[in-house]
């Protein structure tokens, strides 16, 4: 695949690459493999179309960037002598380190390059190296998009159209030597902002405010505004060329001029190397461990506190999609945390697709089925679930509570919070911690600074509404979230994180397990009316205790309150209060205190005495003074109840309200079935139909799989052959080239059998059963029946090909077989 002579065109370079090399392209650049191009020639045009150029240069670390910003404004084809001077200048500067510097870029230039040339934004040989046309046009300086270098357009563009008398004035003021010839002119004078000796000595006579003129353009952007009258240090650049005119009303610095004040460098500050993580804090391994794991603890109880908060039914979905703002505040009460950290929690369970919308007429959230399975696994393994999910999630909280491209307010679990970027970020973030020493936290600042040198022009491509530098705020946001879910502690990453990413779920499991407390079978009852859980509870306790009291207070201990409304529920659930007692009794580290045995017992005595049914609902109780109490009270007008029998009342309200009502007023109503008997009610009753969890919006074409490149590759490889490829004629109907071969059908049944024969490939034409010609080359194995079954060097593959749908065949050249 080697070539003679220098390449001509892209598609020769690329052409002379060998297959390791297309594969490289192909996994560098996966938007060009779909589809997947027909030959060469479709290759390189589909890698110079403008979005996938744009979508190479936004990938590009910042010196790669640079040294395209450099090529662009460089002669085309550039050697790579002018390629380095421009990014390290012509040593005519003072700067300080300006040496080492220069060594740095030198060194590092390489690689850029090879980067440049493996993307297939630069090819040529070295001594004529040439960026990609869309790439310079993007990168090249213009009033409407200043290059990214701040230099102007050369001196040759910017006195296009000049006239030739314009020209001679300049040449004159400048003290060069008159000439008719325009472009004589254009040349004498680029040569002399070129020559260092020359322009320094024309500089030297010009007044101090033209060079504070020169100051404020050499760095960009170099374009500037004049009236019709400049000012004397204006005119005198002008009329000496350094200022060129680009309207009426506009002059430019040009290229040479501002390279010359430069000292020849494109970059103010050339950035070889990535800047370096810096450590602010060095912390015991043990110690940080130690709370990641408390944190992921916390982590995986407070979404399963969530989602017990919304076991019944969870809030309504807005028509628009997404939690409510109300919603979110009573959410955030019912968790203890702030908003944006419950809007996180509600996220990462939607990721983790342990929460949906039930897809009812009455939208709700709800748990889904998932979630029980969830709950069942040991509590290492649900956090490691919950870190995978938040990994790969697209979906980014950190947004909810801005605004959209409409103005419209972005809302938890709603449609608009998909950012394809999230998780490219999240994991370079934590590889970044990972590559630093064990307990080591870094600082933020030199973090963001590393990510944009990695990725420049990806910052600002934010989606719709994102007017800041999206990636570094994903950034910010991983590294707090990071703490919330137990990624990390004390801000450095923990070895169970570090499991997560090197050795995967099952490690990382195994590396978290030792560090969570084990769950306890017991609490310690006070006289007061609480319970005090010293750890995390095992299953069954923490869900009994969950329905016979309420939590007070969360931390190291978990405090529990009983209270008349929390053994009612219990008794609601089922519980009767000999069950009540026996479950307290069997553990509780301490006695029973008798003030919890008293409100058990009285609530018991009065749970159920009232009895709700449907009328539409009706009270009724064996003791009239109760029913006669309740009618006498103010409260109760509101339930518009009417007497029906002296242990009977009716209402005119549903039975729900009535039970709330009377519950209200400080009765312990029980709710009775058509046959009289007590209805039971059990929290988690609800879930969602079977649902997915969100499969996350893709930033662009999947990297491909080598099995795809290697396939991909030989199609390219074949389809080229195939187009390129000489011909030889095998009878007197020869086709012309790039036509489809034309014989007969007994030169074609000859042909195709001697090359079964003799093992080699042939040249085809074929209409399939849809009328589509194409030509293929083909390696016959076996002729018979009508049909012909051969390799298939363009699609790779063994096919059959009907005898009557060849239009014709030939021989490949000699040097082609």
């Amino acid at each position: 695949m080697g070539m003679t002579t220098p390449p001509r065109t892209l598609a020769e370079a690329l052409r002379a690459r060998d297959d390791e090399s297309l594969a490289g392209l192909l996994r560098a650049r996966p938007d060009l493999l779909t589809p997947v191009p027909g030959d060469i020639t479709q290759l390189a045009t589909r890698a110079g179309t403008r979005a996938s150029v744009v979508r190479a240069l936004e990938h590009l670390d910042r010196f790669a960037l640079q040294t395209a910003e450099a090529l662009a404004v460089a002669p085309d084809p550039a050697p790579y002598d002018i390629l380095l001077r421009l990014l390290t200048g012509d040593g005519q500067d003072d700067g300080e380190h300006r040496d080492d510097a220069g060594a740095a870029i030198a060194a590092a230039l390489p690689r850029a390059l090879g980067t440049l040339r493996e993307q297939a934004l630069v090819w040529g040989e070295s001594d004529r190296l040439r960026l990609v046309r869309t790439a310079r046009e993007l990168l090249s300086p213009s009033p409407q998009h200043p290059s990214p270098t701040g230099l102007g357009p050369t001196v040759a563009e910017a006195t296009a159209g000049m006239s030739p008398g314009r020209l001679q004035e300049i040449l004159t003021a400048a003290g060069l030597p008159a000439t008719h010839d325009p472009v004589s002119a254009v040349s004498a004078l680029s040569a002399l902002f070129t020559d260092r000796t020359r322009m320094g000595e024309l500089l030297d006579t010009a007044p101090v405010e033209a060079l504070s003129v020169l100051d404020r353009l050499v760095w960009g952007p170099p374009y500037g505004e004049v009236t019709p009258n400049p000012t004397p240090p204006v005119k005198w650049l002008r009329d000496r060329g350094l200022l060129l005119p680009v309207s009426t009303r506009t002059v430019v610095l040009p290229r040479e001029a501002a390279l010359h004040l430069r000292a020849g460098r494109a970059h103010r500050v050339p950035e070889p190397q990535p800047p370096v993580v810096v450590a602010v804090a060095e912390r015991d391994p043990q110690a940080v461990d130690s709370a990641a794991a408390g944190q992921a603890f916390l982590a995986v109880s407070t979404v399963e506190e969530l989602l017990k908060s919304w076991n019944g039914g969870g809030p309504a979905v807005l028509r628009a999609g997404g939690l409510s703002v109300r919603e979110l505040k009573k959410t955030a009460a019912v968790l203890d945390v702030s908003e944006p950290v419950a809007a996180f929690w509600v996220e990462l369970a939607y990721a983790a697709g342990l929460l949906a919308s039930d897809g009812e007429a009455d939208e709700r959230y709800a748990p889904t089925p998932a979630y029980d399975e969830w709950t069942d696994l040991p509590a290492q393994e649900r956090w490691v679930d919950l870190a995978s999910a938040w990994l790969a999630a697209t979906r980014t909280s950190g947004l909810i509570g801005g605004q959209d491209a409409k103005g419209r307010a972005l809302s938890a679990l709603g449609p608009e919070l998909d950012r394809s970027a999230a998780p490219e970020v999240r994991h370079r973030v934590l590889d970044l911690l990972a590559a630093l020493p064990p307990g080591t936290a870094p600082d933020p600042e030199s973090l963001l600074a590393r990510l944009r040198w990695e990725r420049p022009l990806r910052g600002a491509s934010a989606s719709a509404g994102d007017t800041t530098d999206l990636r570094s705020r994903i950034a910010l946001w991983t590294l707090n979230e990071s703490e919330l879910l137990g990624i990390s502690g004390r801000g450095a990453l923990a070895s169970q994180t570090r499991a997560l990413l090197s050795g995967g779920p099952a490690e990382a499991a195994a590396r978290l397990a030792p560090l969570i407390p084990e769950p306890l079978d017991h609490v310690l009852l006070q006289a007061d009316l609480t319970a005090v859980a010293p750890g995390p509870l095992e299953r069954p306790l923490a869900d009994m205790l969950a329905a016979l009291a309420d939590i007070e207070s969360k931390g190291g201990a978990t405090v529990y309150r009983f209270t008349p409304g929390s053994v009612r529920r219990a008794l609601d659930a089922g519980q009767s209060a000999a069950d009540l007692h026996a479950f307290l009794a069997a553990h509780s580290r301490t006695p029973v205190p008798q003030p919890l045995s008293y409100l058990i017992d009285d609530v018991a005595r009065r749970h159920g005495h009232l009895r709700i049914g449907a009328a539409s609902a009706y009270v009724r109780c064996d003791d009239e003074a109760v029913l006669n109490e309740i009618l006498a009270d103010k409260r109760s007008a509101t339930l518009r109840l009417r007497r029906l029998a002296p242990t009977a009342l009716a209402a005119q309200i549903d039975p729900a309200s009535l039970l709330d009502g009377l519950r209200e007023m400080g009765y312990a109503p029980a709710a009775e079935s058509a046959d009289g008997d007590v209805l039971i009610t059990r929290a988690g009753a609800v879930r969602t139909p079977p649902r997915a969890a969100p499969v996350p919006v893709p930033e662009g074409p999947p990297v491909p799989d080598p099995t795809l490149l290697g396939a991909a590759v030989r199609a390219i490889r074949a389809g080229d052959t195939a187009a390129t490829v000489v011909h030889k004629a095998t009878g007197p109907a020869a086709s012309a080239a790039g036509a489809l071969p034309r014989t007969t059908s007994a030169e074609t049944l000859v042909t195709v059998q001697a090359a079964a024969m003799t093992g080699s490939a042939v040249w085809i034409g074929y209409v399939n059963a849809e009328g589509a010609a194409s030509q293929r080359v083909i390696a016959p194995v076996r002729v018979e029946g009508g049909y012909v079954t051969a390799y298939d060097h363009t699609a790779d593959e063994v096919r059959t090909y009907p005898l009557h749908r060849i239009t014709g065949v030939a021989e490949l050249a000699d040097d082609e077989t």
